[in-house]
């Protein structure tokens, strides 16, 4: 990763014209990492925008007070991907997870960088950075930007990093926490992130609606093989009585795998057009497999598909 990371710095440092997007239903680590690298560049007095498929959930829109994202509209920003100098693309290696951005993306004569931390990274960029050792997207834009301007960072990039890596190790419980993110999250603490803040936007602001939908959910718990595998799932009725969206059931896999004995959580989602199935693991089960069955992908132990 370090030669990946030697490899753009110039690109940062040198154009002027950056688009930065992410995946499609975008969760912490994809709006963090977007909105630290947008402040970031704005301090360097780089021109940029970020444009995304999907609008911001409400829980993330402290992230960016200045309401610099915007979500896509081909007849307003499809000139802005033709014309960028870079084009960065955070938390997915897979343009199909752009949406209906991806021809845009695609077409434009821009230098394209993908920054993630997911396996099989699909061939649309010139540059990869990615690490799938990694906790997230955030924990690698972090070394990056070490690399472009020294060691400090102002306290809004640093609370965006922050966010990223807080909400991609499931608050610091997932198996790639080490020594390391701890020495990262302190210096960003020392740069000027609110770690109480951070958490109290994220988990601390739903809506009863929300608080309604979990409930619903954990109503629906049913286990199997002899309690090693647990499931919930919420259906479309479910998402119209308490006024709710796909997005309100972010982090409701954790729920599934608190139950004594799981070594497997599944969460099924009603869309309109399909089924949403979200898979979690613990130790050396790679559910990845097992999502790869359903035309999914993703890590070892959190894998999603449609």
């Amino acid at each position: 990763m370090d030669s990946a990371i030697d490899a753009v710095v110039p690109l940062f440092r040198n154009h002027q014209k950056f688009v930065l997007t992410t995946h499609v239903n975008p969760d912490g680590d994809g709006l963090g990492s977007e909105v630290a690298l947008a402040e970031y560049l704005f301090l360097m007095g780089k021109q940029v925008s970020i444009i995304n498929y999907s609008a911001t959930p409400d829980f993330y829109l402290f992230l960016d007070p200045n309401s610099r994202i915007s979500r896509f509209d081909e007849g307003r920003d499809a000139v802005a991907l033709a014309e960028a100098d870079v084009i960065v693309v955070m938390d997915t290696n897979h343009p199909d997870r752009l949406r209906t951005m991806k021809p845009h993306v695609l077409r434009s004569k821009a230098v394209k960088v993908c920054i993630d931390h997911h396996l099989d990274p699909a061939p649309f960029a010139q540059h990869y950075i990615i690490d799938d050792n990694s906790t997230s997207t955030g924990e690698i834009l972090y070394k990056l930007l070490l690399r472009i301007n020294g060691d400090r960072l102002s306290p809004s990039v640093a609370s965006a990093l922050y966010c990223a890596i807080m909400t991609d190790t499931g608050s610091f419980r997932y198996p790639r926490v080490d020594p390391e993110i701890f020495r990262i999250c302190a210096h960003l603490i020392e740069c000027g992130a609110d770690p109480v803040g951070v958490y109290h936007e994220v988990y601390e602001q739903w809506t009863p609606g929300r608080i309604q939908l979990l409930g619903e959910a954990l109503a629906s718990l049913r286990t199997e093989y002899g309690g090693k595998i647990a499931h919930i799932s919420i259906t479309q009725e479910v998402l119209k009585r308490t006024s709710t969206k796909e997005v309100d059931t972010d982090n409701f896999t954790t729920y599934p795998m608190s139950v004594k004995g799981v070594i497997g959580g599944i969460l099924f989602l009603e869309l309109k057009n399909g089924v949403k199935i979200s898979f979690r693991s613990k130790g050396d089960i790679p559910i990845n497999e097992l999502a790869k069955e359903f035309g999914g992908n993703g890590h070892k132990n959190a894998a999603g598909a449609r």
